[in-house]
């Protein structure tokens, strides 16, 4: 298998920056030692899972975004699809915002230090309450190779995060 990417925290103060709506320095840096990079669970798995950096509840209906704490170095010709963890779509169909997350090769040098959150949505039909606990899985981010078209000549440089390339 062809090694594409590495993964990495953000910086404490980009992730404080994520989360001080909620935790205080102290707080958030207890949240942070704890930020677990992904990985794969076996041999044989393409995914590489998400896990949640805090404990959180979600009422049916309501989305919430996580900052996760993490960022992908990945080589150019490459981007990282991230998937809703199977069990979580079973129990509570819930997905993404965005469906699929892309996170680009040329994330990782943008302002948020690359920092990869996940917008998540409880769509139970049974209006069942996700109750997620910090450390639980929350995704798969999948390493996918990509082309372009014959007559592509792009020179422009991402700067930003999530919406920065254009409505």
């Amino acid at each position: 298998m062809e090694r594409v990417a590495e993964f990495e925290k953000v910086s404490f103060q980009q992730f404080f920056k994520s989360v001080a709506d909620f935790y205080d320095e102290e707080q958030a840096k207890l949240l942070y030692d704890k930020l677990q990079l992904p990985a794969r669970a076996t041999s044989g798995s393409a995914g590489y899972d998400f896990h949640a950096p805090f404990s959180f509840m979600l009422p049916a209906g309501k989305s919430i975004l996580i900052p996760t704490g993490i960022r992908a170095k990945i080589k150019e010709g490459w981007f990282l699809g991230v998937f809703p963890r199977s069990s979580l779509g079973f129990k509570y169909n819930a997905t993404f915002a965005n469906t699929i997350p892309v996170v680009d090769s040329d994330y990782y040098g943008s302002d948020n230090e690359g920092h990869i959150f996940l917008s998540i949505v409880n769509r139970s039909k049974n209006k069942s309450e996700m109750s997620i606990v910090a450390g639980d899985k929350l995704a798969q981010g999948v390493f996918l190779p990509f082309g372009i078209t014959d007559t592509d000549d792009v020179q422009t440089v991402r700067n930003g995060g999530m919406g920065s390339t254009g409505a």
